[in-house]
């Protein structure tokens, strides 16, 4: 029980850590492989955490004891860090693993703790770094988002007024991403590009109480507008405007 409760806790900064650049990996050609990748190599912990947590007497404090064995790690090397962007930058990419490989690893794994030590490791990290939001969710739902593509804002968006997925404005915005976008220079990386961001923008604006609100919002400032250029031929104001509002949404949204 001893070696297992090691083993357990000196495998939880490599959750962490394990990858050294996880936006490589985190886009809709490299994901899967990736994510493959990491689940394999963290197996071992995942293990020790399942067999640890189901003979704990104290369940909330095995938990606890995981979680800010992560946490705390990744505290020590942030306040090491002198550089202002070089510390952001660094929790972009901490957070990116979290929520990209480490929590659907767990939720992968299945076991009594995945959900649990989860839960407690955003309780923790929260406190350590409160201007962060993550949240826990399974393989299955971030990679179906890359396959959303370019309109998957604008999907969200027509979700929310009930409209269906063949609607006109979806059906146009998606004729100006294969056609105009794509044939144009630095489109297809713009739409990679896209690919990385999205999802998450979608996930956190779901999670907001706000959401209807917040989605109005951007049909009035930005997908209308954008929708009015594609219908008079302004194709690049139309690429202008969207990108804004891309920008605009990743800052609030993916970065926080």
């Amino acid at each position: 029980m001893e070696n297992t409760y090691l083993t357990a806790l000196h495998g939880m900064p490599a959750l962490l850590f394990a990858l050294e650049d996880p936006m490589a990996s985190f886009s809709r050609k490299k994901y899967n492989a990736g994510f493959e990748r990491y689940y394999a190599s963290q197996l071992k912990t995942f293990e020790a955490l399942e067999t640890g947590y189901n003979n704990a007497i104290d369940k909330e404090q095995f938990l606890l004891n995981m979680a800010e064995e992560l946490v705390n790690t990744a505290a020590e090397k942030y306040e090491a860090e002198k550089r202002h962007s070089k510390k952001e930058g660094m929790l972009m990419n901490w957070n990116l693993c979290l929520v990209g490989f480490a929590f659907p690893s767990l939720l992968k794994y299945q076991g009594n703790v995945s959900q649990p030590l989860a839960d407690a490791i955003i309780a923790a990290w929260k406190k350590q770094f409160p201007q962060t939001n993550l949240s826990s969710a399974p393989f299955e739902e971030i990679e179906s988002g890359f396959h959303r593509k370019w309109c998957y804002i604008t999907t969200a968006v027509c979700e929310t007024f009930q409209k269906p997925d063949d609607c006109y404005e979806l059906t146009l915005l998606r004729d100006y991403r294969d056609g105009y976008l794509m044939d144009s220079p630095d489109g297809e990386a713009l739409i990679a590009e896209y690919y990385d961001v999205a999802p998450t923008i979608v996930k956190r604006i779901n999670q907001d109480p706000k959401k209807d609100e917040i989605y109005l919002g951007v049909w009035k400032e930005y997908l209308a507008p954008c929708i009015s250029m594609i219908e008079h031929g302004e194709m690049e104001e139309c690429r202008s405007l969207y990108v804004k509002m891309v920008r605009d949404l990743q800052e609030t949204y993916f970065y926080s």
